[in-house]
């Protein structure tokens, strides 16, 4: 049992969860596929490179992937910046350790390009590309982002050329909307105005081409008063071509989805020691659940731990016993600190205690806060190691 500084009687009777072993996880060789998921601002991009840089300090062939957009995952690294190509990461790992590590960044419109050009002759992928509407979803569309992340990972994956693949996932809920992505881009193509549009390329027969003309002429007619004719044209023209690479696509989509629930891969869940955090945290290992995706655990990153024995109101009563005798003033201060220190660990405390009490058999390891930003590869080595303690 773990005893609650608080007193909180509900929190007492919670017991200690399960420790989260990333060390274990990330030296097993079948561990293929790590990905990162949490609400905005937790730490979850450094997570993730960390746990890279860690597991290639180790031996392991790595590659990190970002779909965040920010730049702070070059920055940790000492790079300039990341591209929708792997690039090795100098000075990562010594000649010793065998290991290597590569990491990039998620290029939406440049993946949707990949693909496209995977599935047709080059000239009509141009003509694609050169569409209005093309150009539009591949940069824009809700949803996009989340199906181009699913593809570049089984694009990793499909290479053989990494034993690791690390994915930092962007924040807050969208983190786990590449799960829907297959199906919320089925759901767009089997619209109906969708059907409309590439109606005349699905007909089969003459008499089944002839009846479907005609109601796509009325189609026609009635949507070019409201979007012009060759706004409807460039729509036209865009979905039946589209409408041939849509199979290839999720089949593509739903491979990587088997592969996301496949033994060799591991969610780690990451928050911060506030209520809004593990809320978000404990709805994404419920969502996880649901859909059967193997959960390692969760981090709690950005704690407070106390190291010194007293507590917070015996600390409080020396300091205002010093200062009341004019005693040593900064004796009182650091009083004070320590005290206002056990007050935030009894806060943090309580806080998990809610998530822990609705997860009792998630995993967990406490990440202390950092006196300073991480920036470069000792600043992630650091936090590799408090990972792992």
């Amino acid at each position: 049992m773990v005893a609650d500084p608080s007193g909180d009687p509900a929190a007492a009777r919670v017991r200690r969860p399960k420790h989260l072993d990333l060390d274990r996880l990330v030296d097993d060789r079948a561990t293929r596929v790590i990905v990162c998921c949490g609400s905005g601002g937790v730490g979850k991009t450094t997570t993730a490179a960390a746990l890279a840089l860690r597991a290639a300090a180790h031996g392991r062939h790595v590659v990190v992937l970002t779909i965040d957009p920010a730049k702070r995952l070059a920055q940790s690294m000492g790079l300039e910046e990341l591209d929708n190509e792997p690039r090795v990461v100098p000075g990562a790992v010594d000649g010793a350790s065998g290991g290597e590590l590569q990491a990039m960044m998620l290029d939406m419109r440049r993946t949707f390009d990949e693909m496209v050009l995977g599935h047709t002759t080059p000239d009509r992928a141009q003509a694609i590309f050169d569409n209005p509407f093309y150009q539009t979803i591949s940069s824009s569309f809700s949803g996009t982002q989340e199906y181009m992340a699913m593809e570049k990972l089984g694009q990793l994956a499909a290479t053989g050329r990494w034993d690791l693949i690390i994915v930092d996932t962007p924040p807050s809920r969208s983190a786990l909307d590449f799960l829907d992505a297959p199906q919320r881009l089925s759901s767009f193509l089997d619209g109906r105005m969708i059907r409309l549009l590439s109606a005349p390329a699905r007909a089969g027969g003459s008499a089944l081409r002839k009846l479907v003309g005609s109601t796509f002429n009325l189609f026609a007619k009635a949507v070019s008063t409201i979007l012009g004719g060759q706004m409807l044209a460039d729509a036209s023209a865009f979905v039946q071509a589209f409408d041939t690479l849509f199979g290839g696509f999720q089949e593509r989509a739903n491979a990587t989805y088997q592969l996301l629930r496949a033994p060799g891969t591991a969610f780690v869940v990451v928050a911060a020691p506030e209520p809004d955090a593990l809320r978000e945290a404990s709805y994404f290992v419920e969502r996880l659940g649901t859909e059967k995706m193997p959960l390692a655990g969760l981090v709690l990153n950005r704690t407070h731990p106390v190291h010194a024995s007293l507590s917070g109101a015996r600390a409080r009563e020396g300091a205002e016993t010093l200062e009341a005798a004019r005693g040593d003033a900064t004796t009182a201060a650091v009083l004070r600190l320590h005290a206002d220190r056990v007050e935030t660990a009894e806060r943090e405390r309580r806080v998990l205690s809610r998530f822990t009490r609705a997860h009792p058999t998630v995993p967990i390891v406490d990440v202390p806060a950092m006196a300073t930003d991480v920036h470069d590869l000792d600043g992630l080595r650091a936090i590799g190691e408090l990972l792992t303690s």
